[in-house]
């Protein structure tokens, strides 16, 4: 399917009935009244510009200093994002890296597995993208396809599914032997934020790139999406690799967050506290607060 064949879909928000024409360049007046508070989001405006790009650039000066800690001792650190598809992965890590060394800070989005890949262990070829002494390697999207999109969309079978939320836990703890850092980030957003930005992204020529058929077909599988979210969490969560769940409505509050949390968690030389700042709980949760409610 292609976009241009993309028709009218009829959605269930929440427990009401919806009709959504992604083609329609008036982007409808209850998704536009709802985006930003969807979901239980607890503010309803978004962070001043201004604060944010201060507060942005006084982490990533912090940012700076655990690559060259890095560098010097030789840790490794691994960072996955996850989330629904428009929840703001790609923004929040190019946020993380922008003044990192490219060199020994790397980005990894596999696309789909080749005929090979799928004759392999299914955590082959995440292995491989793994960081070497003094590497920081961010995943937009990682193994966790496994656990969302791929059950969801019918790309694995149920047994492979059921294999998956046995085997990572356990994949996870051998990198906490070998002594890898790993940050499991989870961005959550409301329904009506994404149909906000998959609007958006329709109307944008410079992003319309960004919508796939995909994201269309996988509309309307929205409750499938929350409990596979929710399973996730709860049967992968652990000592060793636990997982931190970003409301992110609001991207800016969510990056700032985010980052602020890989920075108080790293024992760096020349850490500053007070360039870090404080975790707003509103914003940042881990899986089990997340789920209490769920």
């Amino acid at each position: 399917m292609s976009l241009s064949e993309i028709k009218p879909v009829d959605l269930l928000v929440g427990k009401t009935p919806r009709r959504f024409d992604i083609d329609d360049p008036v982007l409808p007046a209850w998704i536009e009244e709802q985006a930003l508070t969807s979901g239980d989001y607890p503010y309803d405006r978004k962070l001043d510009g201004d604060r944010y790009e201060a507060e942005l650039k006084a982490l990533q000066i912090e940012l700076v200093k655990v690559q060259f800690w890095m560098q010097a001792t030789g840790r490794r650190v691994i960072a996955l994002f996850e989330g629904r598809d428009a929840a703001g992965k790609g923004g929040a890590i190019q946020a993380t890296r922008a003044f990192m060394n490219p060199r020994s800070a790397r980005i990894v989005a596999l696309s789909k597995p080749s005929e090979t890949e799928r004759g392999q262990w299914y955590f082959q070829r995440y292995v491989a993208t793994f960081p070497s002494a003094g590497e920081f390697v961010l995943y937009d999207r990682s193994w966790y396809n496994r656990a969302g999109v791929e059950p969801v969309m019918g790309f694995c079978t149920p047994a492979e599914y059921e294999d998956f939320l046995v085997q990572a836990p356990r994949l996870e703890a051998m990198l906490a032997d070998e002594g890898i850092v790993l940050f499991k980030f989870y961005l959550d957003i409301g329904q009506e934020m994404q149909l906000k930005r998959f609007h958006d992204r329709r109307h944008d020529p410079l992003k319309v790139w960004k919508l796939s058929p995909m994201d269309i077909a996988a509309l309307n599988k929205w409750q499938d999406y929350s409990e596979k979210r929710d399973r996730m969490l709860k049967k992968t969560h652990s000592k060793e690799a636990p997982w931190t769940v970003i409301r992110a409505n609001d991207k800016r509050r969510a990056r700032l967050e985010l980052i602020r949390h890989m920075l108080k968690a790293l024992d760096y030389e020349g850490k500053d506290k007070a360039a870090i700042g404080k975790t707003d709980d509103k914003i940042i949760l881990d899986a089990p607060d997340f789920l209490k409610d769920k």
